[in-house]
């Protein structure tokens, strides 16, 4: 159950209500998660889609920025982004096998893969100057330095909605993630 105000779609006004509209515009309907963001804050959501619509234009693929996002949500334990971003990647036509194992740094088959999501592990698991061998490892699977520099964002990106969904306990409106 949400800790934080929340208010049904239908109830928004102004900004929040221009916000919800373009989410569900573009989604299909608007997630619990923008719910309770763009409820409490218009200026948070707002942020939230600006860096969603800069990921998109970014020099990452669709399916890089899912790997980012798994292996974040699943380190961080947000079970809602967890639930989402699995779905996603199902219908980018991941696997299953291939999603527990992104989302754990395991080899999931894809080489290209694998390296971004034990870079986005190392990156979210330690501090200080990253080592010289991650970066050369990562760049040696084809990541470029645009990427990595991309990486960086969707990390930025998902960080805030696992915390935000944290701190509510926001109501899963996806499948939950296996």
């Amino acid at each position: 159950m949400p800790r934080l105000h929340t208010i049904a779609v239908s109830e928004a006004t102004g900004h929040t209500a221009e916000l919800f509209k373009g989410v569900k515009a573009t989604v299909g309907k608007v997630p619990n998660s923008y719910i309770g963001i763009g409820g409490n804050s218009p200026v948070a959501l707002e942020a939230v889609l600006s860096l969603e619509a800069s990921l998109k234009k970014s020099s990452l693929s669709a399916r890089d920025i899912e790997v980012v996002k798994l292996v974040v949500s699943q380190t961080t334990g947000c079970d809602y982004c967890l639930a989402a971003h699995t779905l996603l990647s199902k219908k980018m036509g991941l696997d299953r096998e291939a999603i527990l194992a992104l989302r754990q740094g395991r080899p999931s088959g894809d080489a290209h893969d694998d390296a971004l999501a034990r870079f986005v592990l190392h990156l979210i698991t330690t501090s200080g100057t990253v080592q010289t061998d991650v970066i050369t490892e990562v760049k040696q699977a084809g990541v470029t330095d645009a990427q990595i520099v991309d990486v960086a964002m969707a990390i930025a990106s998902i960080a805030f909605t696992n915390l935000f969904n944290r701190i509510n306990d926001t109501t899963l409106d996806f499948p939950a993630a296996d």
